[in-house]
């Protein structure tokens, strides 16, 4: 890799990178694709999975997070050593006719995101609603055990 000195006007001297082009066209070319994207803004940086809410309550832990147009059969929840796992499909058709043109479009993509619960959550009893867009998944917390002190001999 070559860094050179371009010299602009008369006396100003700086140091030119030959990516900073391309890093620019990147950085164009994923504000576009945002701009595109099914879910809209919802996204954050690289990632393709919605933002995530996890509240940690007495004796639950509740996550929220979006998923507008997708369907509660496209969704799968697991949990497995006190990690969430949300995998979810979006599946959308249009067709429009106008004057003569028929114009028939499909759009399909798919997320999984994980995350690493705040305290210890009991298998059994888990609720997961999506009403309106919005997935609530409610995980009931197990009581933590007692630490057991040991006597050096």
């Amino acid at each position: 890799m070559k860094f050179g000195l371009v010299r602009r006007g008369s006396s100003d001297v700086s140091r030119w990178d030959p990516f900073d082009e391309i890093r620019q066209t990147q950085e164009h070319l994923n504000q576009l694709l945002r701009e595109v994207s099914p879910f809209g803004g919802l996204f954050e940086g690289k990632s393709r999975a919605p933002l995530m809410d996890i509240k940690e309550e007495d004796n639950n832990v509740i996550v929220t997070t979006d998923l507008p147009g997708i369907d509660k059969e496209d969704v799968e929840i697991s949990v497995n050593n006190n990690i969430l796992e949300i995998h979810a499909e979006f599946k959308k058709e249009s067709e429009s006719e106008k004057e003569g043109y028929v114009q028939k479009e499909r759009t399909y993509s798919s997320f999984s995101r994980s995350a690493v619960l705040p305290s210890v959550v009991s298998d059994e009893g888990v609720k997961a609603k999506l009403e309106a867009g919005v997935l609530t998944i409610t995980l009931p917390k197990t009581k933590a055990e007692e630490k057991t002190k040991i006597k050096i001999e």
